[in-house]
């Protein structure tokens, strides 16, 4: 399409706010995206949004945004668990979707929407774009060289700790600011694994390639938790540790934990007999790749170096998101096809329901799922 993109922007909550409407209401993305209509089922949320940041649009019914044909795609900023209706309804309605992270808890549902969007032809993407990191880029380069010989293990995780209590827009009385954190904490679609460590896991296949197998020990660690007063019901699990198989011996430790972590957030540490990455460092001094010295004197560190986020955007939060959106609009407008594709979001989905189900069954998980890993820098 020749003109701009109308985004819809689905649930006005943490990161609809941060990642979405903050950036998409600036001025220098005019040309190529507008803010079209944002929807939340919260009584005022959609309609404060809309007054704050100049949407034309506000809906409390999903139906309702879907339908209006200043709509040409959405991003979904909801929760986890209902990714996959809505991204399955916004594609037989004829829109593009981006998919924040993650884009569906099960493989048989990613599986339904690459299908889905393939006989739609309407291109997918979905987060988080790890692979268009130059620094992760540059890892899988030195690992293709054979810089660290031959490889041995690898490791990648999170840990939940309070983030969601404690930000900022939920400390506050009014619609955008008293957002509850409580579904980061139950079933579908909560839990550290599909909201944090999924940035780790995207790395990490991002540079290997895809697994083949998984097996590892998971459960409820804290099965309550206080907001604003409240004590809630903890089912999600938060305690997860895993083995990944890559083939030809190269294991890997993946975790998504209620607390404590071993590795850089959302980055790998990878080990072979002739040296070690270890996050942003190569046998303990720093990694030399494209744009470092920018990122190191950045606020929002290697953020900086996605190729969307520049001026004013690399002041705001949720930049990494933000890029995934302008990735699809890319798409859509230029016929660009994204690294942020919806065969990697899939593989990782299928290592974290695959690894739940070997931790409930004691047993070792084949993987079916593949994607084309994205090459060098």
């Amino acid at each position: 399409m020749s003109g701009a993109v109308g985004m819809g922007v689905v649930g006005a909550g943490s990161i609809g706010i941060r990642a979405a409407l903050d950036h998409l209401s600036l001025d220098d993305v005019q040309d190529r995206v507008r803010l079209a209509a944002v929807c939340d089922p919260a009584p005022g949320r959609a309609a404060a949004a809309a007054e704050k940041y100049g949407v034309p649009a506000a809906y409390e019914s999903y139906d309702e945004l879907l339908a209006d044909p200043n709509v040409d795609a959405v991003t979904l900023c909801s929760p986890i668990g209902i990714h996959f209706e809505q991204g399955l309804a916004a594609l037989r309605a004829g829109k593009h979707v981006h998919f924040n992270k993650t884009m569906t808890i099960t493989t048989a549902e990613a599986d339904t929407l690459i299908e889905e969007a393939a006989l739609r032809g309407l291109p997918m993407v979905a987060s988080p774009g790890q692979m268009l990191r130059p620094l992760n880029r540059r890892v899988r380069r030195l690992v293709q060289e054979g810089a660290l010989g031959r490889l041995a293990w690898a490791s990648t995780g999170a840990a939940f700790g309070q983030y969601h209590e404690n930000e900022g827009v939920r400390q506050g009385d009014g619609p955008l600011t008293n957002i509850s954190p409580v579904w980061y904490w139950r079933q579908p679609g909560g839990g550290p694994m599909y909201d944090m460590t999924v940035y780790g896991l995207h790395s990490l296949t991002g540079v290997l390639g895809p697994a083949k197998a998984v097996t590892g020990f998971s459960g409820v660690a804290v099965t309550e938790r206080e907001f604003r007063g409240v004590t809630h019901t903890c089912d999600a699990h938060d305690n997860t540790v895993l083995l990944l198989d890559f083939g030809d011996n190269l294991f890997a430790f993946v975790y998504g934990t209620v607390a404590g972590t071993v590795t850089h957030f959302g980055l790998t540490s990878i080990f072979g007999t002739s040296g070690q990455i270890e996050g942003d460092k190569l046998n303990g001094r720093p990694l030399e790749y494209p744009g470092r010295e920018e990122a190191a004197a950045s606020p929002i560190g290697d953020n900086a170096l996605l190729p969307h986020v520049v001026g004013p955007h690399a002041t705001l939060g949720e930049a990494h998101v933000y890029e995934d959106i302008m990735q699809l609009v890319d798409w859509i407008r230029d016929g660009i096809p994204s690294p942020a594709t919806a065969e990697h979001a899939r593989h990782v989905i299928e290592i974290v329901e695959a690894g739940y189900r070997a931790a409930e069954t004691a047993s070792t998980q084949e993987l079916r799922t593949t994607f084309e890993p994205v090459d060098g820098e």
